[in-house]
């Protein structure tokens, strides 16, 4: 059984920074393209940055400069760091993996 599961976000003040984690489970993590994804309030879900299985990154243009996605293959985990938080940061992220199920998110919201 494929399972992701994210934590590592909560309150944060803008201007400040999370690293949000996601622990796969079951299939080939070491050799599957794996991803954060982002859905805001009243938003559809958006991608935010890929990874490849050798650990090179894709940015979408609105995470050019603050989000820094890495992977540790050895523990089958995948991370997103996001520094210099905005408002609009505020969402639910989403660890995405080819051939895993999306899990439940993790809440970032940035508020003073």
């Amino acid at each position: 059984q494929t399972q992701l599961e994210e934590s590592g976000g909560g309150l944060a003040q803008p201007g400040g920074s999370l690293k949000l984690s996601c622990v796969a489970s079951g299939g080939a993590f070491d050799v599957t393209p794996m991803g954060w994804y982002r859905q805001s309030p009243g938003q559809a879900r958006e991608l935010v940055a890929l990874i490849s299985s050798e650990g090179s990154p894709t940015y979408a243009d609105h995470a050019e400069g603050r989000f820094t996605i890495s992977r540790d293959n050895a523990k089958n985990t995948v991370y997103l760091q996001i520094d210099s938080l905005k408002a609009e940061d505020t969402a639910v992220y989403y660890c995405y993996g080819r051939g895993y199920s999306w899990a439940q998110g993790t809440q970032v919201t940035v508020s003073p």
